[in-house]
């Protein structure tokens, strides 16, 4: 933490005059500011109370998407890299809200590994339970499969990723100016522009799916924009479960399939049917976490169940999203029989053997 100086505390003054004079009067930050006034943030360099008071203005004002770019910029500057591994298929990112799930199960753990079984590498960012929802965060998930991805450094993320295909990023351990904000959001009762970076960022630098979950419309227009602006060239779109990256099954998928091709978005607006192949149903409701344990497991052996059939519908998706296969209906089929083979729980087995070798 470093000590606000009569310099930066007027420097972060100016700007915070900007966003939070009011609906007449404020002004939205070029990029550039948007990037230092969170640099002055991460690093502390704001006092308390200005920090306090920017995340709540800038929520009240609601962030541009150039905002949006600019306080990317800065977590690209600051926030830890995993650097490119080789591979035949592009890294999907799974960028899901930090503050965890409360109503349904989560799907994501479950298809990352089959993911990964399939030899499609990803990279799951996140951290502990986050204020103010307080869900279930994956890093628990991991940690009751096993996983201790708390106690990896970064570093060791790196050689995990590169060897079994799966990369974690562990915000308090990897990226500890994201996390001294964590007090803050819970002080101010309410979430801030910094959780809907959360699922906009990627710690990746390679080649990629970054896929972003939301939840309202916008959410969604104000993601395309920013990585418009910021030259992200192939992300995906997820009206998902809770915001997260988890596709529903309860319901038509809304999903946006970006490509940025001479600087211009071309989105293919995809909706999904679940009952179109024979995926319909309740998406899984949420449980104690000794239960959806139980539950995984089960999956994990290759039995049926509405976890299951979610994990499948998923992961058929992403797999065919980096084409892996070339149909969505061959993707649910290779999910199934990595599934029944055995080979899915075999994957988290050589993983957790990885972790535990460091």
């Amino acid at each position: 933490m470093s000590t606000p100086s009569d310099t930066t505390i007027q420097q972060f003054r100016d700007l915070l005059k900007q966003v939070g004079s009011g609906t007449h009067t404020s002004k939205s930050l070029s990029r550039q500011e948007s990037a230092i006034a969170t640099e002055l943030m991460l690093r502390e360099q704001a006092t308390p109370a200005q920090i306090g008071a920017f995340m709540i203005a800038q929520r009240i004002k609601r962030p541009t998407p150039t905002e949006l770019a600019g306080i990317l910029d800065t977590y690209d500057n600051l926030g830890p890299k995993l650097t490119e591994i080789d591979g035949e298929y592009p890294v999907t990112v799974f960028c899901n809200p930090y503050d965890g799930r409360s109503r349904t199960a989560p799907i994501n753990p479950l298809t990352a590994l089959i993911l990964a079984a399939a030899n499609c590498p990803v990279v799951v960012p996140g951290g502990d339970r986050m204020p103010t929802k307080m869900g279930l965060p994956l890093v628990e998930i991991w940690q009751a499969l096993g996983l201790n991805i708390d106690q990896i450094s970064l570093h060791q993320a790196q050689q995990i990723l590169a060897s079994t295909g799966i990369g974690f990023i562990y915000q308090p351990v990897h990226f500890p100016l994201a996390e001294a904000m964590v007090p803050y959001r819970h002080q101010i009762g309410k979430r801030p522009t910094l959780a809907t970076v959360e699922i906009m960022w990627s710690p990746y630098t390679g080649k990629s799916n970054l896929v972003s979950g939301y939840v309202h419309p916008p959410t969604e227009e104000r993601t395309q924009a920013a990585f418009t602006q910021r030259g992200i060239p192939f992300f995906t779109t997820v009206k998902g479960l809770e915001g997260s990256c988890d596709i529903a099954r309860a319901r038509t998928a809304i999903l946006g399939l970006n490509e940025l091709k001479a600087g211009k978005l071309h989105t293919e607006r995809l909706l999904l049917h679940p009952r179109d192949y024979g995926f319909d149903g309740a998406d899984p409701e949420f449980l104690p976490l000794n239960k959806l344990i139980e539950q995984y497991g089960a999956v994990l052996e290759g039995k049926e169940s509405e976890i299951g059939r979610s994990a499948i519908w998923n992961s058929g998706f992403y797999l065919w999203r980096v084409g892996r296969v070339e149909s969505l209906e061959v993707g649910f089929e290779l999910a199934r029989s990595l599934l029944q083979s055995g080979t899915v729980q075999a994957k988290l087995q050589s993983t957790k053997l990885a972790i535990d070798q460091l």
